[in-house]
């Protein structure tokens, strides 16, 4: 029996597909310092969400970014809901942000 062989795009929808389909992925409650900040015309918002050990991308879409109460900044602790995809395009999986709360002052920003 002859292997299949992949191509990238096809890896990458795989994983988009099992993360989309994983329930604890879904809805997901995140906290971390913001890092690398920068909201774009479009006004969307990416940034990074590190702790000691890691960090994760995550975006904010403009839809979401307007319900936003406070200015995100780099070195603010913050607890985010959504959902971890891959974005097909580059391959890199991220936190799709629907909301976004403040906690004050991160440990690494201290």
């Amino acid at each position: 029996m002859e292997r299949h062989i992949f191509s990238v795009t096809e890896v990458n929808e795989l994983v988009k597909l099992l993360l989309d389909n994983e329930p604890m992925l879904s809805g997901i409650c995140v906290r971390g310092e913001i890092s690398n900040y920068k909201m774009y015309p479009s006004g969307h918002h990416y940034f990074s969400l590190k702790d000691s050990t890691g960090a994760i991308r995550c975006v904010m879409f403009k839809g979401q970014a307007m319900r936003l109460r406070f200015r995100p900044e780099n070195g603010m602790k913050v607890l985010v809901t959504g959902r971890v995809s891959v974005f097909p395009r580059d391959g890199a999986y991220q936190l799709y942000c629907d909301t976004m709360t403040p906690e004050g002052a991160g440990d690494l920003a201290l």
